[in-house]
């Protein structure tokens, strides 16, 4: 018994002394991929990269055109919050759509880019949205000429009501176009295209039900 409780506390000994030193056991490696098998793989990569860039699947080019006019309407909507009375609250909210829709548009853009796909430009004059200096293309949800002059028109506690309204319907229209673009088939395989597309899903879906209790209490009695 003596024996065994000498080589027990000689072990622990040995390991305390390890753990002070700051000594661990080096890791048991393979062999070592050379310089040229580096880059080997890394030529292969970038190939199959380039591979799946140019790989596109239409609906996704379509996506991306067509939410870079929705998301620009917005970007006109959000802008009147300064000069239409906006309450506090709106134009915090305002102020959250300006920065997650300026960084998906320039995200999109960039996407289309990469790919040899046309780009399409937007052009923001007051409450005039240009794309490619002609009007935007009308996707999902997005405001008519006559509702875009209804918000311009009006100030105050209107416009933020009207505000709500509006981009509530913005925003549905927006998750019905990603509905439509994962209920095709082949789209969204594509990395970028399948996690912007699930973002902008799970984003405007949680604004919507903070967008009706907004309005519940500013129409409340």
């Amino acid at each position: 018994m003596k024996t065994r409780h000498t080589c027990i506390t000689t072990v622990v000994f040995a390991l305390a002394t390890a753990a002070c030193a700051g000594s661990t056991p080096e890791p048991q490696t393979g062999p070592r991929a050379s310089a040229e098998e580096l880059a080997e793989l890394e030529r292969l990569y970038e190939a199959r990269a380039d591979s799946a860039r140019m790989n596109v699947n239409e609906a996704d080019v379509r996506f991306m055109t067509g939410m870079i006019s929705h998301h620009a309407q917005a970007l006109v909507m959000a802008a009147m919050a300064e000069t239409h009375g906006a309450s506090a609250p709106m134009l915090i909210l305002t102020g959250r759509v300006t920065n997650a829709q300026t960084d998906e548009i320039n995200l999109m853009q960039g996407w289309l880019r990469d790919r040899g796909r046309p780009v399409p430009e937007v052009e923001i004059d007051g409450t005039e949205l240009l794309i490619d200096g002609g009007p935007p293309m009308r996707m999902h949800g997005m405001l008519t000429d006559q509702q875009m002059r209804e918000l311009d028109e009006a100030r105050g506690t209107e416009w933020d009501r009207l505000f709500l309204t509006y981009m509530i319907q913005h925003h549905e229209g927006a998750v019905a176009m990603v509905a439509d673009l994962f209920g095709t088939d082949g789209a969204a395989n594509d990395d970028i295209a399948f996690k912007l597309a699930s973002d902008i899903q799970v984003d405007q879906i949680t604004e919507i039900r903070r967008m009706k209790l907004m309005l519940e209490e500013l129409t409340s009695p």
